[in-house]
């Protein structure tokens, strides 16, 4: 095998996604198709999800996976997805992709989702679980126990959780951002802000119980040796951009000894890049990024690869709703890397290039989450 064949062999190695979630099992409506498309809401009258790089990218490389042409439009290639069924059309997709795991996040309930298990039949993948710690704190409050009690009982369960898991995740940033005091709060402190909570629980957003989730988090990962992952940057209209910077995090690394790895990232790849790159339990990935940004990823990829850790960069695609968007963060993710480590030729040696694009497609995803123990 010629040095060529060993880089073309590693971009078309199988990848591990570290960070996805499920996919929708029921047939879907253009109205919800085009909801999946974006973090946003719905287009304004008049216009389409359609016309965005998600959707440009659907009809030209999802469209040839469901039986037609690129580019298809996409009244045709709702209609083809339709008459495959949503099982089917799932089923190509993530087989498309190219998948070995995934690492399912399964803090959001909605049985409209594919379990992980049924991610990995249909993907034909092996699968795993990403527990997300506040979906854990909101289950144990639900159960009605006394503000006293919530603490200890909330670290069982999420030690309960985590034993039968890879990783952990928080969406802090969210919640109330990530400028938040990177202290460990007081037993009173957590008692005192239970008993607010739990006279009527709901969603998470008290800023002293999240700061007591994350670091019983951070001590049930540094003693189980999972990673904490860490949304960071672009998301959905819940968060505030600028507080989703990830070198806001600085002084709460400094001080957690568990793996951290910042998910997305994106407009702040750089100061992720160096917090993986100071900070050795620091990881990083532009999943949702590279997806996103379609046809201009591979700026993307080549920004985290400025200055980050080769054994520091993970590949996720943050699909969610759509099997189009795992089969398109996979697509993109190995288009873009070609394209940069193109650009590096004689710079970075041929055997160098393919070590490094099966370090990020996989082998720093199986070490972190020790998967081949999995």
């Amino acid at each position: 095998m010629t040095a060529g064949d060993a880089l073309n062999e590693a971009l078309a190695m199988p990848l591990v996604d570290h960070h996805c979630h499920g996919v929708r099992r029921d047939d879907l409506t253009r109205a919800a198709f085009e909801g999946l498309m974006t973090e946003g809401g719905p287009s304004s009258a008049g216009t389409t999800h359609f016309d965005t790089p998600v959707g440009l990218a659907i009809r030209c490389w999802c469209a040839p996976v469901l039986g037609l042409e690129p580019y298809a439009p996409p009244g045709a290639y709702l209609d083809r997805r339709a008459e495959l069924g949503a099982e089917e059309a799932n089923r190509r997709l993530l087989r498309a992709a190219r998948i070995a795991d995934f690492c399912v996040d399964t803090g959001l309930a909605d049985e409209a989702l594919l379990t992980p298990e049924e991610m990995g039949l249909l993907g034909d993948a092996r699968s795993h679980e990403i527990v997300r710690i506040e979906s854990v704190a909101e289950e144990v409050a639900g159960r009605g126990r006394s503000a006293t009690a919530y603490a200890a009982e909330f670290a069982e369960e999420l030690a309960w959780r985590a034993d039968r898991a890879v990783g952990l995740k928080t969406v802090v940033a969210y919640r109330i951002g990530l400028d938040f005091d990177p202290r460990p709060p007081s037993p009173g402190e957590v008692t005192a802000a239970a008993t607010r909570w739990l006279a009527g629980p709901g969603r998470l957003t008290d800023p002293v119980l999240l700061r007591h989730a994350l670091w019983t988090a951070a001590e049930i990962a540094g003693d189980y040796g999972l990673p904490l992952q860490v949304h960071t940057g672009f998301g959905d209209p819940d968060l505030s951009l600028h507080r989703a910077n990830p070198a806001l995090l600085t002084d709460f690394i400094r001080a957690v000894p568990a793996p951290i790895v910042l998910l997305h990232c994106y407009p702040y790849i750089r100061e992720a890049a160096y917090l993986a790159a100071v900070f050795p339990h620091v990881y990083a990935d532009v999943g949702l990024t590279v997806t996103h940004t379609a046809a201009s990823s591979a700026r993307v990829i080549a920004e985290v690869l400025e200055l980050a850790p080769f054994h520091k960069i993970l590949f996720s695609t943050d699909c969610y709703g759509l099997a189009e968007l795992c089969h398109l963060g996979a697509h993109y993710h190995r288009q873009g890397l070609t394209a940069v480590l193109t650009e590096r030729a004689g710079e970075w040696s041929v055997a160098d290039a393919a070590r490094i694009a099966r370090l990020i497609g996989a082998d720093n995803a199986r070490r972190l989450y020790f998967l081949d123990s999995a």
